[in-house]
């Protein structure tokens, strides 16, 4: 049964839109998913789930949350419409982030532990292919053809190519310390990746696999060892980068074709991942430290509500 949980809110502002959309937050110490009514902006349950929950998605029809339950070395399938882990898929060591395929049919899983990328056959609920990678891969992405699946390695600072047609891994790109996520544009010309240690995103043509631009950040009265760049998302137009900058405590809105920000929001305490509202209305950052989440109105470029959560949210999946 579903645990409903009763959460204090603070609006700065109201929001005047009603919302049909739910968000699900993975939080990471309260090996837990939070979930957020977005029309109220409130949690109204808390479910619990495997150890160490950080990646979350939803299948292509909608009923079940996919979950990396790291400490638990599985990826669990959790019925949206009661709450419930109906089965754990066989994910390999200390699966940390995913990526659903294009079709919506396989889970390409980073395998922390044991350098590995492995694809679960969503139909079969099994292992389709495994394919051995850079150390400690965790930012998994499929380009928009269908052709690359990408896996950054975070010990090793390279983005790993891997062809689809053949499962096999043909390239490694060099990039800043310690990449942890990797987002393609809509279009597939560029994939942008986060170098956390590094403290910038850097672009990547994936036509030559070599790294074209570097982003770097700044922002009054934060020290440079803050900035911390972690999760991407793109707005549904492709006009707009929303990137947490982790131990910063900001989110970057860039704009995608000048590579420039146009603004940076102060959101909650070590913000992991972000999120954005199908309508390219709002941004969603998760808050490790603060233990809530920030709504972030994009185009005035602020905060406009703050939610609380579990104990550590980490990954946030958007539910239209």
């Amino acid at each position: 049964m579903m645990k409903h949980v009763v959460t204090g809110l603070a609006l700065a502002v109201a929001i005047p839109s009603v919302r049909a959309e739910t968000l699900y937050v993975s939080n990471e110490r309260g090996d837990s998913i939070s979930v957020i009514d977005a029309a109220t902006m409130q949690t109204v349950a808390t479910w619990p789930v495997g150890g160490r929950p950080r990646g979350i998605t939803l299948t292509k029809d909608g009923k079940y949350i996919l979950l990396c339950a790291s400490n638990d070395h599985a990826v669990q399938m959790i019925d949206r419409a009661t709450g419930k882990v109906i089965a754990d898929l066989p994910s390999g060591q200390d699966p940390e982030q995913f990526f659903l395929s294009r079709d919506g049919r396989t889970l390409f899983v980073a395998n922390e532990d044991n350098a590995a990328l492995t694809a679960i056959d969503l139909d079969s609920r099994k292992v389709a292919f495994q394919v051995d990678v850079g150390k400690e891969p965790e930012g998994v992405a499929q380009s928009p053809d269908g052709k690359w699946v990408v896996v950054t390695s975070e010990d090793d600072g390279v983005v790993n190519w891997i062809d689809l047609a053949s499962k096999t891994m043909v390239d490694a790109t060099e990039t800043d310390q310690r990449p942890r996520h990797v987002e393609f544009t809509a279009d597939g010309k560029e994939l942008w990746i986060a170098a956390e240690m590094g403290g910038t995103v850097q672009i990547a043509d994936p036509a030559t696999r070599k790294i074209v631009d570097t982003l770097h950040f700044a922002i009054p009265g934060v020290q440079d060892y803050q900035l911390l760049p972690c999760g991407i998302r793109f707005t549904p137009d492709g006009k707009t980068a929303v990137v947490a900058l982790g131990r910063a405590n900001h989110v970057a809105l860039v704009d995608a074709a000048t590579r420039k920000v146009r603004a940076y929001v102060p959101v909650g305490k070590r913000v992991w991942h972000v999120a954005v509202s199908p309508d390219g209305a709002r941004a969603f950052a998760a808050n490790g430290l603060s233990d809530n989440v920030s709504v972030i109105d994009l185009a005035a470029g602020k905060v406009v509500g703050t939610v609380a959560v579990g104990a550590g949210p980490w990954g946030i999946a958007v539910a239209p």
